[in-house]
Parts: C-alpha cells; structure tokens; sequence
C-alpha cells in the first residue's frame, strides 16, 4: 500500500512538472519509467562517450546476462577481450561468434587458453562468409526473449570514441541472413 500511495505521489509531481513544461506525462509512460529504473536489465540503448571503456565494458555486460538461452555476436574485430566479457553468461548459454577475425586479433592460443579456463562456457567461433560490416549481438535467438542489438563498435573498442548500442526492432529481416550465417564452418584461428 505504500509503494501504491507513493508511485501515486510520484505521478503527481511528474505531471505537474510536465505541466509546467507544456508536455503531459501519461501514467502508463511514468510507469515504464519506473519499472526500467527497478531492472536495470530492461534497459535497451546505450550512448558511450569517448573515454568511457569501463562504461561500454558494462554496457556488453549487462546485454550479454540477460540472455538465457544464446549469445550470437556478430563482429569482424574480436580478440580476448571480446572474450572476456562474455565470461559471466549464466551457465548453459550457447554462445556463438560470426567473424572473420579481421586482422587476426584473436589467436588460436588465446581461444584455447579461454576454453581451458572457462570449460562451463559453450563458446563457438563460426566463419561469417565476408558479410557483415555492422557489429551486432543478438539474445536469444529466436525465443520470446529474442533482442538484437546494433553495435556502433567492436565491444573490444567501446568507449574510445562515441559509440551508440541500439535496439532494432524489425528483427524479422535479420533472420534469413543470420540463419544462412550459421550455417558457415567454423573458423581457423592462426
């Protein structure tokens, strides 16, 4: 009852702030509002600035623990630090890399040192066929829980320059693409 009498409270002023400022607040914005601020998880877009690596570090983390079922990341430019930030996934979460390794960034011998190390972690590195220039993760592919993201940077780079991770919403035309993707062999590393 007094989370109730509060909220009510909370909406009150949020409306006349709106008021005041010639917008109307509806209950049912104020209300998203509050629930992205009690799970931090909803949270869905990111505007990293420059200098800000610990924060886009953060950003792909909290993207990467939401998924339940699989992590897809789409990126030419990975290397151990791509790596690293999907080490905290809840156990049993597949996760599958599509790059060509650009510049070869990530070697052989960190890939295996990873797997070593992190033996619970279902990670897989899978050609992407040359295709992709944009960087994207998609959560859960193909479940209710489904959410692609479009990456400004390679999450190795996040935070050098400003940087934005966005929702898209009309994940349906992805899908033929990312289902011939997975479909490619899996990569060498050198």
């Amino acid at each position: 009852m007094e989370l109730k009498t509060s909220l009510n409270k909370l909406d009150d002023k949020v409306a006349q702030m709106a008021d005041e400022m010639g917008q109307v607040v509806t209950q049912s914005q104020l209300s998203e509002v509050l629930l992205d601020f009690g799970n931090p998880i909803v949270r869905r877009d990111w505007l990293i600035l420059n200098g800000q690596p610990v924060e886009s570090d953060l950003a792909y983390k909290q993207i990467y623990a939401s998924a339940n079922d699989s992590v897809i990341i789409i990126d030419n430019y990975i290397n151990l630090k791509t790596l690293s930030l999907v080490s905290n996934v809840t156990p049993n979460v597949k996760i599958t890399i599509l790059t060509s390794n650009t510049r070869n960034y990530l070697h052989k011998h960190e890939f295996e040192d990873f797997r070593r190390e992190f033996p619970n972690i279902n990670i897989s590195l899978i050609s992407d066929g040359g295709i992709f220039h944009d960087r994207y993760i998609i959560i859960d592919y193909c479940t209710d829980n489904e959410h692609f993201y479009h990456c400004g940077a390679s999450s190795k780079d996040g935070g050098n320059k400003v940087m934005t991770i966005s929702t898209v919403e009309d994940t349906e035309l992805y899908h033929p693409i990312v289902d011939k993707a997975l479909e490619n062999p899996e990569l060498e590393l050198k």
